[in-house]
């Protein structure tokens, strides 16, 4: 009997916790949330938001020790070697028409693979916007997921009920490496029980009607921003009223949406007002950008005084931080000049990601070594474990840094945080 994609591998079991490990130190704070809301039992289908290309699929493979089986866009499996590890990594191909009609004939296979992963409860990861997209809001979803649904409902929905779970992940940042990560799991959609009390007959209404369900429940469980004309002043003004507010990830996502809620009624109430108010909110954040002002620094009652304490810790941690980047050379500079020609920097964490799982173990196993044939084992031990924490530390460090010339150049800048007073936001929302 052939093997499936979804059957245990030694290898897979071997390197699963090591690719999860290193993704959750990808992030400073890595949250999970509606575990509670996920079925006992059932087939699961979970239908997740696209914003940050490979590493959303890695940082819903890390949310937990459940085995699991992705789909993606099927000309990444062009090359042999290439669709060989994409399988080992348990992802299944669906191509689009745009891939030509003999690739899309492939889909069949895939669909009946997909089917068959979730009837042998294995969770099945999909994408249906198709492509990722660095916002805050939701694309048209493709169809692919819930062929994949009705399909498997008609072959055992009478014997267990197949679901479909809404997933969002939000990050603190779509291109700083050791930002924050939040998934956020929605209660799930009773696909068996949806088919059974639906009038409809035909098909593609039911699937029209499932997509619409989907988006709207993803739409909750995130910063959702559907205004695309505006999303950038909207975005901006989340952003100053809440980046700062410390709290959990989920209860920031929260004062996001209340925010987001507050400035889309104040469009609708009064619509002359809140043009004239995104059109200074754009122009401000146009100014504090060309001035290398971060969003952090905007909003702070105290600046000097906060880049007063950023100052301490940097000198504090200055001879870590040498040391640091002078071990880990190989890592960042690599990592730097291949970030710095990619065509789109939505991918520049997943190569910060994958430079890092190949070289970080290497740096470490030949440091521990010369640090155990040259120092006596007590001084090696320390070593040791500044190694282990060092290539974080680096990062870390870098962004303190760029925090704290963003606080200096705020406090100096005395017509600009005019400026960002005049937009009176803590008064309006």
């Amino acid at each position: 009997m052939a093997k499936k994609i979804q059957d245990p591998d030694l290898g897979y079991s071997i390197l699963l916790p090591y690719v999860n490990w290193h993704t959750r130190r990808a992030y400073r704070r890595f949250e999970v949330h509606g575990k509670e809301n996920l079925p006992r039992e059932g087939g699961m289908i979970f239908g997740a938001n696209h914003s940050n290309t490979l590493m959303d699929a890695l940082v819903l493979l890390s949310a937990d020790n459940v085995r699991k089986v992705f789909i993606a866009r099927g000309d990444i499996f062009k090359k042999p070697t290439i669709a060989k590890l994409l399988t080992f990594c348990r992802i299944l191909p669906i191509f689009r028409m745009r891939n030509g009609v003999a690739a899309v004939r492939q889909n069949d296979d895939s669909l009946n693979k997909a089917v068959d992963v979730i009837h042998d409860s294995v969770n099945l990861y999909l994408f249906p916007e198709g492509t990722h997209r660095t916002k805050h809001s939701l694309m048209r979803m493709g169809k692919g997921l819930f062929h994949i649904a009705l399909d498997a409902n008609r072959k055992f929905g009478d014997k267990k009920p197949v679901y479909i779970i809404p997933t969002a992940i939000e990050y603190g940042d779509y291109f700083r490496f050791r930002s924050t990560a939040m998934i956020n799991f929605g209660k799930p959609i009773n696909v068996t029980e949806f088919l059974k009390n639906t009038n409809e007959s035909n098909e593609a209404v039911e699937i029209n009607q499932l997509k619409e369900t989907l988006s709207n429940e993803i739409a909750k469980l995130f910063t959702y921003i559907p205004d695309d004309e505006d999303y950038d002043a909207i975005w901006e003004i989340v952003k100053m009223k809440n980046e700062k507010r410390a709290g959990s990830l989920y209860k920031k996502m929260l004062r996001n949406r209340e925010t987001v809620n507050r400035v889309l009624k104040y469009k609708e109430e009064q619509p002359e007002k809140a043009r004239n108010l995104f059109e200074r909110v754009i122009s401000f954040t146009k100014n504090r950008k060309e001035q290398k002002i971060s969003v952090m620094s905007v909003a702070k009652k105290y600046p000097l005084l906060n880049s007063m304490w950023k100052f301490l810790v940097l000198l504090l941690g200055l001879p870590y931080y040498l040391a640091s980047a002078v071990v880990n050379l190989p890592t960042w500079l690599t990592t730097y000049f291949i970030r710095k020609n990619l065509k789109d920097p939505a991918f520049g964490n997943t190569v910060s990601f994958a430079v890092r799982l190949v070289l970080s173990p290497l740096i470490f196993i030949v440091g521990t070594i010369l640090a155990f044939c040259f120092m006596p084992w007590e001084w090696a031990t320390v070593v040791t474990v500044l190694l282990f924490f060092s290539y974080s530390v680096f990062v870390d460090y870098n962004e303190l840094f760029r925090r704290w010339l963003s606080d200096l150049r705020w406090t100096f800048k005395k017509n600009l945080r005019k400026q960002y007073q005049s937009l009176n936001l803590n008064t309006l929302f």
